[in-house]
Parts: structure tokens; sequence; C-alpha cells
């Protein structure tokens, strides 16, 4: 819990962490291995270093000590590694428990305009090192990338759920 407080985080904090673990209660019956899935959400930004391009990396390695320091079955280890590695957002994923924990992790882009709005602030807090210009352009490559995507969740909950709204959020931040 202590690295979800660490100073540099505002949007990848407890109230991140939180909301998955929450949302996640809700969507549990479309699990295959809940279990799994939950730890996968409590280790997903356990390192999360701004400048750093292998927080998903570190913190599925986190979880790997973890796991194997209490003796989990190897299978175990693997699966909630892999969900971890699914959080890059750097690929298509198609195992359902990797499809829902990045529709998790997503679903931030289809909350309410005033979650999306301070979520927005977060993030640019967390980068506040990136100058303005910038900032705005790289922003905006990411939000026109999740646009571009036929569909931004994977599992029909999210689409049904996530997907108009998020596509809002998303057009508005571009304005």
């Amino acid at each position: 819990m202590n690295a979800y407080q660490e100073p540099q985080r505002h949007y990848h904090s407890l109230q991140h962490l939180s909301e998955c673990l929450a949302l996640f209660e809700s969507v549990r019956q479309f699990s295959q291995y809940p279990g799994e899935v939950a730890l996968a959400l409590w280790f997903h930004d356990a390192v999360y270093d701004v400048k750093g391009k292998n927080n998903e990396l570190k913190s599925a390695q986190w979880a790997v000590n973890v796991l194997c320091e209490v003796n989990a079955a190897q299978v175990v280890v693997d699966r909630v590694y892999a969900l971890i590695i699914a959080t890059k957002h750097d690929g298509l994923v198609a195992e359902p428990d990797q499809q829902l924990i990045v529709d998790i992790d997503l679903a931030i882009l289809g909350s309410s305009p005033e979650r999306f709005a301070q979520y927005d602030a977060q993030v640019r807090a967390e980068y506040r090192w990136v100058p303005g210009v910038l900032y705005k352009m790289k922003r905006k490559a990411v939000l026109n990338e999740f646009l571009q995507k036929q569909s931004i969740y994977s599992t029909d909950y999210f689409k049904e759920h996530y997907e108009t709204q998020a596509r809002i959020n998303l057009l508005r931040a571009l304005k």
C-alpha cells in the first residue's frame, strides 16, 4: 500500500487502486481466476516511476517474488505475471482474464465527465516535468490512439457500459 502513496503519484495512487478493486468486485463473475485477477490488480501499478519505461515489468516481478515467497503454484505465478504485463496496453490480449484486467484499468476513460477531468488533471500532475507543448502533443497522440480503435474495450460488459462515455470523454479532452 505504501507504494501507491509515493509523492510522484497523482493518478496511479490508492484512488486508482481502490477504483479498480471496487470495479472488479462488480465484474468478478466474468473472471476465470478471480483470485489471480485481484492479486494482479493489487500489483499492476505497484512500481510507478513517471520516467520509467518498465513499470509493469517491475510490478510483475515484485508480484512473482511475493508469490514465490509464499510457495504459490507456478501456474498461479505465471498467470498473475501475464495479467500485470497485459496492463502495458501495448497490444491485443486474447485471454479473457487479461481482457478483463485491461478493461478495468481503462475504465477511467469511460467514467463520468467530472471524474475523467480529475483523472486528466492527475495524469498531467504526474508528468508536470514535461514541458506543456510536448505534453499536449504526446497526450493528444495517446488519446487519439484509443479513439482510433474499433473498440476501446475488449469485453462485452465494458463495451456496453463504458465505450460510449469513453469516446465522449476522449473527444472532449482532445478539444
